[in-house]
């Protein structure tokens, strides 16, 4: 059976904080993952809860995905959009 010596002792205790740290951040990270796991369930609850509401729930994707943008990068898209519609005769 082999012994540690001073130096592996020493090492050791010092990875011995640094794996406590990483324990700590590793715990907050899967808490977080379960927070968002169960937010995720949330969500898909409310598409649902939208949907036999008579909502069509591609529609409320794309507005929520419109909302987080600034009004000016969508008022180009918009225009964009307009202008290749009429390019296309549509």
């Amino acid at each position: 059976m082999a012994f540690d010596s001073p130096e592996t002792t020493d090492a050791a205790s010092q990875g011995n904080i640094a794996a406590d740290r990483l324990r700590s951040i590793i715990e907050r990270i899967e808490r977080l993952e379960e927070e968002r796991k169960a937010l995720g369930s949330d969500i898909k609850d409310i598409y649902a809860e939208a949907k036999s509401a008579g909502f069509d729930v591609k529609v409320l994707r794309q507005l929520i995905r419109i909302r987080k943008q600034e009004p000016a990068d969508v008022e180009e898209q918009e225009t964009l959009l307009d202008v290749y519609r009429r390019a296309l005769g549509m």
